[in-house]
């Protein structure tokens, strides 16, 4: 671009986006604006836009500095921006509405040029730009909720559309189809895509997966070998799945779910109009109904679509309701709340779609009221929520408040959603637990505090509870019009309700509608009368054994999504019937460990390994791991493949170790050794991948050499299930090179730092198989200020001559784990210099007191049970043994290990700790570690003695070798108190709050 023209670009930024923002919202928060504004100039700079950014600052300070808040509380949009500064310029400069109609256009022609790789990267490079685009004109204030979900929506359509014209035609000139209109790919093509949920509704979320049931009707598509027309268009919707989520170094376009189509547990990922017909006719559920209200055809062909979904009218509105119908409608969100737990109307922590008084309840306080009155009133059966409210509203189904009330509700929620979507790109709706991550929210909405935006939320969720409580309140109440019934008829036994209550089941009346529906052939693994014979045969010792973990409901709620998403039940419940011990451990698993139950859940098949006489025996090795995994990446054939099957291996592994946890067969210590070298060969391995699809692209560093080093638990090797990692990334590379010698050359720390990020995705981004870990790279030296990757020669001097005490107490855990051999070397030796160099011990003193008190300050404790933060607890002992290491190290190098209980017990021998000390030190480390590792596994979030079930009270007092709970309970506090004693004789009393 010529200098006069991006000139009059920039200029044209100022005046468009600006002004547009100026009269429409309050600019966020940046207490970092600054920083942020030189980041900015630094990256146009590097990519030539120098002159361009300064004057539009000294012109618009508003827009800029918008832009800096913006980029300072999202690292996606950030990167996106920086990663074509031009394209940043180009978006501000022009109108939002034309911009995006350009980019649709240029979309939606991209499959004439025949060119896959092409069609791929253009769609991933637009879908980028969208993603900025649509950030700032929500974020400005452009664009309403509204325009942003629509927008959205419009670049799915396009983008999947594109996709499917360019298979089509593929496929035409290979002779394999016959097009009607070959300029017009999907008219008349017999190839269905049906829009689902949010996708069909034109409410796409940011980040949003998009849900599709892929359909061809046989009569129309024109299939040259038609005896394989099945095999034909699957083919044909793994290579269009391929096409949009795949990803690659242009990132990808859309996840893409297929699993809402019919009996996904048995069915091909496209499916004959006619099997569906059958299958909805014959078996569909009252939930499926509910999903198909928002069921919209968006690509492919449209017509064929459109006439499916007119004949399935039928089964979706129906006129008239018989009462189990009305049940099984009003028990969806109720099983929703019930299965995930969100029964608390909070901030940290809460989820926005499916929390209490969440988009959720909206949604489906719009869809009860289309199932009971859409097949009498067409009017009621369309598909956008808000829009559904106004009809509701005019029809008198609900009041005009509770339309305004919901409406405003609604857009603040997917405002909410869309800014937790927009700071990293992640399909989440859980708002942050921490103050610093819900500040970061607070601003991107535009409020000055955490508390202006905690009230504002708190009283939308109240008022949505309000009015979905409220709907349900004035439904009929179903049990008073059922009659006499058992498990295997259609209505309700008093006499099994009664049993069940005896059992300990708080709601016996859900018990019983959840197993009628097992013997119904609900699920996949009923569909079989051998199956629901197997059942009938061990249900009620399966719920004897779920009403014995004290916790007998979610128990049990926990064991039916287990059974949801089992392909098949004769093989498990057979072995279930002939094993009690295999059947009561699954209870115990579902009853006290949800992490543990969320992997079962997930996959089954993980029980094989528990069959296995061997599996209560060792734990496997580092090379039996190492060959396991290497078996199962060996027929994956793209990173995306990788992530998942290491995402699966991993899941898999980690829920093998916490079986033997919870059963007591392994101790605490070698848990955390096997979690921790899980973590190692992941890493290891992903790091290896990660580095060679980064090569591809942009080649090699001359002599580069990395080095993944771990700390914090993952570096003691005191991992739990639910550590997450703590992580740096050093590198090296020849002086001599400029840049890296790719097809996209990159400077080195630019190489290192993509790198990096690379890397921090292909662990921690959800993708179809969810996350591996949480990544945490901010012991980074100059923590989230600083570059993402760091020079092994900066790091070797920050570590010298700038870092603080609490980093020397952190590199005391800092072990290499993956990379290159002479890094690791040099790393590690230069790690042992430091640690090994004389310290002040006063200085080192001064410094521990004060950390422990910003810790006591920032990180208050919730009670004895917090092991990790409470006085007394895993904390204070850590902080000695890094302490030991950091006064006595020049003396006594043989002090320095990674291992807490390992440089405590080296103290003691060298007698650097006395030994009274020791004796509580190292006994107090032993038990912390024992019960951290069970409430890992069987608690989210704070552990609460008095809302905890038995079984999980039982295990702790095992953990801890004591007979009852009460015990361990009152022996719990008097170690903590012990060892802050120890922690005070030792390195002196914790002030009040930390010295300045």
């Amino acid at each position: 671009m010529a200098a006069g023209k991006t000139e009059r670009k920039a200029a044209e930024a100022g005046a468009a986006l600006s002004l547009a923002i100026r009269p429409l919202v309050r600019l966020p928060r940046a207490p970092l604006l600054r920083a942020s504004l030189q980041h900015i100039a630094e990256a146009a700079d590097l990519a030539g836009f120098g002159a361009e950014w300064a004057d539009l600052r000294s012109r618009d300070a508003v827009l800029a500095d918008f832009l800096g808040a913006v980029f300072e509380a999202s690292p996606f949009l950030r990167d996106t921006a920086f990663m074509d500064f031009g394209r940043l310029l180009a978006i501000l400069a022009a109108d939002p509405d034309l911009r995006f109609r350009e980019i649709c256009e240029t979309v939606g022609a991209s499959w004439r040029t025949g060119d896959l790789d092409h069609l791929m990267s253009g769609l991933r490079r637009a879908r980028r730009e969208v993603a900025l685009l649509v950030a700032l004109a929500d974020l400005g204030g452009v664009w309403s909720v509204e325009q942003v979900t629509a927008a959205l929506t419009g670049f799915a359509d396009v983008a999947v559309s594109a996709a499917v014209a360019f298979l089509l035609a593929e496929a035409h000139a290979a002779g394999t189809i016959r097009l009607p209109h070959p300029d017009e790919p999907a008219r008349d093509c017999g190839w269905i895509l049906l829009g689902m949920g949010k996708f069909g509704a034109a409410e796409l979320n940011y980040s949003s997966d998009i849900d599709l049931i892929v359909l061809f009707d046989p009569d129309k598509a024109d299939v040259a070998d038609r005896d394989e027309i099945g095999t034909f268009f699957v083919k044909l919707t793994r290579r269009l799945v391929r096409i949009l989520q795949e990803y690659t170094s242009d990132g990808y376009v859309f996840r893409t779910d297929l699993r809402l189509r019919p009996d996904p547990g048995s069915t091909p990922v496209a499916i004959s109009t006619v099997a569906a017909f059958q299958y909805y006719e014959g078996r569909g559920q009252n939930w499926e109904r509910a999903a198909l209200i928002k069921a919209w055809p968006v690509a492919g062909d449209l017509a064929a679509g459109q006439s499916f979904l007119a004949e399935l009218a039928p089964f979706i509105w129906r006129k008239y309701l018989d009462y189990a119908a009305i049940a099984d409608i009003h028990s969806i969100k109720r099983q929703i709340n019930e299965h995930r737990g969100h029964d608390q109307i909070a901030v940290a922590g809460h989820n926005v779609k499916l929390g209490r008084g969440g988009i959720r309840e909206i949604e489906f306080f719009v869809q009860t009221q289309q199932l009971i009155a859409g097949g009498r009133d067409p009017e009621l059966r369309g598909r956008r929520t808000l829009e559904m409210l106004t009809v509701l509203a005019r029809k008198g189904w609900i009041a005009p408040e509770a339309e305004r009330d919901l409406a405003n509700g609604y857009r603040f929620l997917r405002q909410v959603e869309h800014r937790l979507q927009m700071i990293a790109d992640e399909q989440t709706h859980t708002l942050p637990d921490s103050d610093e991550g819900l500040d970061v929210i607070a601003r991107l909405m535009g409020e000055k505090t955490v508390k202006s935006f905690s009230k504002v939320l708190v009283a939308t969720l109240e008022m949505v509870r309000e009015h979905y409580t409220h709907l349900f309140e004035a439904a009929p109440s179903l049990s008073s019009t059922l009659g006499s019934l058992v498990f295997t008829g259609d209505d309700e036994d008093p006499e099994t309700v009664a049993t069940l209550a005896g059992l300990g089941y708080a709601n016996p009346r859900e018990v019983s509608r959840t197993i009628r529906g097992w013997h119904f052939g609900r699920y996949p693994a009923m569909r079989s009368a051998a199956a629901r014979e197997r059942l009938t045969e061990i249900t009620p010792a399966l719920l004897e054994a779920l009403a014995t973990t004290d916790n007998a409901d979610a128990a049990f709620n926990a064991f039916d999504r287990f059974l949801a998403r089992l392909p098949a039940g004769v093989q498990l419940f057979a072995l279930l019937g002939s094993n009690p011990g295999l059947l009561n451990l699954l209870a115990t698993i579902m009853g006290t460990a949800p992490r543990l139950a969320e992997i079962v859940t997930a996959r089954p098949h993980v029980l094989d390994a528990v069959l296995d006489p061997a599996f209560f025996g060792r734990l496997p090795d580092r090379k039996i791991l190492a060959a396991r995994l290497d078996a199962s990446l060996g027929e994956a054939r793209a990173l995306e493949e990788v992530l998942d099957r290491a995402r699966i291996f991993g899941k898999e592994q980690a829920f093998l170790i916490g079986v033997r946890v919870i059963t007591g067969t392994v101790g605490a210590r070698a848990a955390g050794f096997a979690y921790a070298d899980l973590a190692d060969l992941l890493l290891s391995v992903l790091l290896d991948h990660v580095r060679k699809e980064f090569e591809t692209v942009h080649g090699r560093m001359k002599k580069g050499r990395v080095a993944l080093v771990a700390l914090g638990k993952l570096g003691g090797r005191e991992m739990t299930a639910a550590s997450d990692l703590d992580l740096i990334l050093l590198y090296d590379f020849a002086e001599s090179a400029v840049s890296s010698d790719g097809e996209r050359p990159l400077s080195g720390s630019q190489y290192y730092a993509r790198l990096t990020q690379r890397l921090i995705t292909a662990i921690s981004a959800r993708t179809a198989e969810g996350s591996l870990y949480e990544v945490d790279f901010r012991l980074r030296p100059s923590g989230n200020a600083g570059p993402l990757a760091t020079h092994i020669r900066a790091f070797a001097e920050y570590q010298a001559k700038a870092a603080w005490t609490w980093e020397h107490m952190a590199l005391t855990r800092a072990r290499p784990i993956a990379g290159d051999r002479t890094l690791i070397a040099e790393m590690t030796a230069q790690a042992r210099a430091v640690l090994t160099a004389p310290h002040d011990r006063k200085k080192v003193t001064r410094d521990v007191l004060d950390m422990r008190a910003l810790l006591q300050a920032e990180k208050t404790a919730e009670g004895p049970w917090d092991l990790k933060q409470v006085p007394g607890g895993q904390v204070d002992i850590e902080f000695i043994a890094q302490y030991l290491q950091l006064v006595h190290g020049a003396t006594h190098p043989d002090l320095l290990s990674f291992e807490t209980e390992v440089v405590l017990a080296s103290a003691a021998k060298a007698g650097l700790l006395p030994p009274p000390e020791a004796e509580i030190l190292l006994p107090g480390l032993r038990l912390y570690q024992r019960l951290v590792q069970i409430l890992r596994l069987c608690v989210v979030g704070p552990f609460e003695a008095k809302e905890a079930p038995r079984g999980l009270l039982d295990l702790l007092a095992r953990a801890g070798d004591l007979p009852d709970f009460a015990t361990l309970d009152a022996h719990l506090r008097a170690t903590e108190k012990d060892v802050r004693a120890s922690f005070e004789r030792i390195i002196g009393k914790v002030p009040p709050k930390p010295r300045a």
